[in-house]
């Protein structure tokens, strides 16, 4: 694991707020247990908190706390052929502000490496969002992250270059693909 990825891990440890590429797009990250960093979040992306964000993780064992039925994680795997999130039924003790105004939450597994490097240093899901200011697009260079979002960012670990293309989404209970 490089100096970045480690500095990345304790930004996010002290309740920081960064920017970094996911297996789909450029997201803004920080981790579940800090009420403010996802409050932070909302309003840096101007964003109704009644839109839910999505937990990366590199394992189901990261997510378990927040599901109502964790044996469906069973289900979820990392090596499907496009990035999948799922809708799952949050368990009660799950933050409103990362359900929005939902009562599922959005999980994906993925073997990304940056993600999974931070997921075991963290010892936790990552919340993620798209890097945009809600309705634009979504960001692609460093600099225009920081023209978008001043010093609002504890850190901001370049884009890569790729497909970003946003996930595919499907309710896990009921089957009912979303996106």
């Amino acid at each position: 694991m490089n100096f970045k990825t480690r500095f990345a891990a304790k930004v996010l440890n002290n309740g920081g707020v960064i920017s970094m590429p996911t297996d789909t797009i450029q997201g803004l990250t920080c981790l579940p247990r800090f009420e403010s960093s996802m409050q932070r979040l909302i309003d840096i992306k101007k964003r109704s908190s009644l839109k839910g964000m999505i937990l990366l993780a590199s394992d189901v064992n990261y997510l378990m706390q927040y599901v109502a039925d964790p044996t469906l994680l069973n289900k979820i795997t990392a090596n499907t052929e496009r990035p999948t999130t799922y809708l799952l039924q949050a368990n009660a003790n799950t933050s409103k502000m990362l359900l929005g105004g939902f009562d599922t939450v959005a999980v994906r597994v993925t073997s990304n490496p940056l993600i999974s490097d931070l997921c075991t240093q963290t010892q936790s899901a990552l919340v993620s969002t798209s890097a945009n200011i809600s309705g634009l697009p979504v960001i692609d260079s460093a600099l225009k992250l920081r023209v978008y979002f001043h010093n609002q960012l504890d850190m901001v670990m370049p884009p890569i270059i790729g497909d970003n293309t946003p996930s595919t989404i499907i309710n896990l209970q009921t089957g009912e693909r979303i996106r």
